[in-house]
């Protein structure tokens, strides 16, 4: 999935009642902190509390790696494939993606991370293009995707770029409402599972560099109904500018809590203000491991949201968007400090 900074803004509602609920800013409401902190069923007793795919593409590159007799790369790789990373259901069916995690979660006591990723006029047309085709096969997908998560659970990290991408212009403007609509829809739809948590994007310091300039297009999204907001989805910036970032802006929404993605964040954004510097940009490497054990009271977790060894796109070299890059991934797994 691509990411934009602030220099590509040249490249470019449920109801009426739901919006008119969200003009007031509170804390998030219902359970924010992790499942072992708010008398729920407690998670592993070691470890992260959110669950590892066994199958993921980095799980099964160690097995091919070691078939190969590559141990010094399966074991460097092992840093991706036993730690726990966001699934991101793909298609017109969500169902059997989703349905396979809760299960897998539910079976190991841990919660089960998502993106949901499907908005109309996804990523402006760009490396990422896609989602659903119309609003009402939108509202459809996520009503099958919530239904599928039960009573497991879960954090959901609502559409990456849909906010961010309104404010920087380049989502056009007649999409707008819709799409404040559909995430607002999409808030209410997944809150009323009982063991879900809802995470908004608002992209990252280095895109949209003024938290103001969010505030309200996130409050007309519906972002006070959510558990919160989430920050630098795919992108590289440390911990601390979007640490910084995430406080301020939630102290204009009154306390509301924020996720960090800290997959590839390890050594920070690629120097210089190069071109698509987002973009599968070398000598990269694995940030924090994700835990819910962060030290600041405004953020509920650190998360591998973006799968680290994914492609951005295709540029430097790179696959098709959200193609497994084995290369590169061994690159971000070899320069991680964890």
């Amino acid at each position: 999935m691509s990411r934009r900074t602030v220099t590509a803004v040249a490249l470019t509602l449920l109801s009426a009642l739901l919006l008119t609920g969200c003009g007031e800013d509170a804390p998030p409401k219902g359970p924010v902190g992790p499942p072992s902190s708010r008398g729920e069923t407690a998670a592993p007793a070691s470890g992260s509390p959110f669950w590892v795919d066994p199958e993921s593409d980095a799980a099964k590159q160690v097995r091919q790696y070691e078939a190969q007799g590559r141990t010094e790369d399966a074991e460097v790789l092992k840093r991706i494939a036993d730690r726990p990373v966001a699934d991101w259901p793909a298609g017109d069916d969500p169902v059997p993606d989703v349905t396979r995690a809760v299960r897998g979660a539910a079976a190991e006591n841990r919660t089960a991370v998502f993106v949901a990723y499907n908005i109309p006029h996804r990523d402006c047309g760009m490396y990422s293009a896609g989602g659903s085709h119309d609003a009402q096969a939108y509202r459809n997908w996520i009503d099958s995707f919530a239904t599928a998560l039960g009573e497991t659970s879960a954090i959901v990290v609502l559409e990456p770029d849909a906010v961010p991408h309104i404010v920087d212009g380049c989502t056009p403007a007649q999409y707008h409402d819709e799409r404040y609509e559909l995430l607002a829809g999409a808030i209410e739809r997944l809150k009323r599972q009982p063991r879900t948590r809802v995470y908004l994007d608002a992209g990252n310091p280095a895109w949209i560099d003024d938290p103001g300039k969010l505030v309200e297009p996130l409050r007309r999204a519906g972002v006070a109904r959510a558990d919160g907001f989430s920050l630098n989805v795919s992108n590289f910036q440390t911990n601390d500018s979007v640490r910084s970032f995430g406080a301020t802006l939630s102290g204009l929404l009154g306390g509301t809590h924020f996720t960090v993605d800290t997959s590839r964040n390890g050594d920070g954004p690629l120097p210089g203000d190069r071109a698509e510097a987002w973009c599968n940009p070398p000598g990269r490497a694995l940030g924090v491991p994700p835990t819910d054990r962060t030290g600041d009271e405004l953020v509920d977790a650190y998360l591998w949201i973006k799968r680290p060894g994914d492609s951005d796109g295709q540029c430097r070299g790179g696959p098709a968007a959200g193609t497994w890059w084995p290369d590169y991934a061994l690159g971000l797994a070899r320069r991680a400090k964890s």
